[in-house]
């Protein structure tokens, strides 16, 4: 059986994953920081503390967003890095 041989090439696999990630890291950095710059003009913009409050957190949510996105595209570099080629 020769065909057990032989490797499998994963190259393409790896190729579209990263494309994905490129994507996916493009999108949430363009929607990322119009929705900071919507969040921090309604911070400074608004005339209850509640609301200000309350944009405060938006900011949060997405920097801890964003940064989840960073992380995660590099656990997928390093699980796709370790997968053997050879």
């Amino acid at each position: 059986m020769l065909f057990l041989d032989s490797t499998p090439n994963i190259t393409p696999i790896t190729d579209l994953i990263n494309t994905w990630i490129h994507i996916g890291q493009a999108l949430v950095g363009s929607i990322g920081a119009l929705a900071f710059i919507f969040a921090f003009i309604w911070k400074i913009t608004a005339v209850e503390s509640k609301s200000a409050l309350a944009a405060k957190q938006w900011i949060q949510r997405i920097v801890v967003g964003t940064i989840g996105v960073e992380v995660a595209s590099s656990l997928v570099g390093i699980l796709t890095s370790s997968v053997p080629t050879r």
